[in-house]
């Protein structure tokens, strides 16, 4: 039986005795500081939203003496963050942005287990006011994410303007987001688009799923391109129409290509060649050499939020990754 993921209370309500009938994500609304109804509505769908003890869906209507609990998987904290002297690659910044250029092991928010040493925590010792997005309370400056493991570019909003902008631009899925990945084995087709809906697993919160039948979780694009054939693993370009938690990791899981190294999706053991023991040494020397998932957020496009013009910025590989890519060719080449 696979093991829970322990959830902490933060809220806890109990309804009035004249409470009225009134849908639970609406009640949640107007009771919570700094929460969409998005939020809401996703936070009951993931299940931690409970009523009397049980799980209910975002058009429950509350009643009398009704006690809600919400539950997530930090403890609750105040927001306050503590400003660090940590060193940023800034690949380039003006008055109303900033692309920073993210190393892998670097976590970009404070969260449970990471409360220091992130990319904010740096943001607020170099930068002062940053601007924090509605509901992102303890996020100054952040619009989007990229997880602890995966390196590459972010742009962080440094005025109201920017955020603004740069939020509309997420939302309408107009950002150009160009990613490389190093996945196992090379897929069928050299191009193609997975549209297929993406949500937490049941069995482990922390575990992204695909969901064919689009059921629940949330619609999920991933267009790629196969670069580099290498027979028993290809490197791939990953544009992202939408952004899901892990969704190029889930998604290249889901047509049988995990990421290379990709503990949390099956990558980190030997899934394409023989089992014999000089080839095995070979893949877990080079897991060794970049001890993460295969993953870098090589590039991003979006308008200016003041100019209005359209402007990319790009970055090269990480050591690890071009490091491994050599290993795997050299490898093909004299087998």
């Amino acid at each position: 039986m696979e093991e829970q993921e322990e959830l902490f209370e933060h809220h806890r309500l109990v309804c009035d005795p004249g409470q009225e009938p009134y849908r639970i994500d609406k009640f949640l609304m107007d009771r919570l500081p700094n929460v969409t109804r998005n939020k809401v509505q996703q936070g009951i769908k993931d299940g931690f939203v409970k009523v009397n003890g049980k799980e209910v869906k975002p058009n429950y209507k509350v009643h009398p003496g009704d006690e809600i609990v919400v539950e997530l998987p930090e403890p609750p904290r105040d927001t306050d963050v503590v400003p660090e002297n940590i060193p940023l690659n800034i690949a380039y910044e003006d008055d109303h942005i900033l692309v920073v250029n993210k190393e892998a092991g670097m976590v970009v928010h404070p969260a449970y287990n990471n409360w220091t040493g992130t990319l904010v925590n740096a943001l607020a010792y170099h930068f002062q006011q940053l601007p924090t997005m509605e509901g992102n309370d303890g996020r100054p400056g952040l619009v989007h994410r990229i997880d602890k493991d995966t390196s590459g570019l972010l742009v962080i909003a440094k005025t109201d303007k920017a955020m603004n902008s740069l939020a509309k631009q997420f939302f309408d899925h107009s950002i150009e987001r160009t990613y490389y990945a190093l996945v196992w084995g090379v897929p069928a087709q050299e191009k193609g688009t997975i549209d297929v809906h993406l949500g937490r697993s049941e069995k482990d919160r922390r575990v992204t799923v695909a969901i064919e039948d689009g059921s629940r979780g949330r619609n999920a694009i991933t267009h790629y391109k196969v670069l580099k054939d290498l027979r028993y693993v290809s490197l791939i370009q990953c544009n992202l129409e939408t952004g899901r938690t892990h969704q190029i990791r889930a998604h290249m899981k889901h047509i049988g290509h995990p990421l290379f190294n990709d503990a949390t999706y099956g990558g980190d053991k030997v899934l394409k060649g023989t089992q014999f023991s000089k080839y095995k040494a070979f893949v877990e020397n080079a897991f060794k050499l970049m001890p993460r998932q295969a993953l870098h957020a090589k590039s991003l496009g979006f308008k200016h939020p003041v100019s209005g013009k359209f402007v990319q910025f790009d970055s090269e590989l990480p050591d690890d990754f071009r490091a491994v890519i050599e290993k795997w060719e050299n490898y093909v080449q004299y087998e």
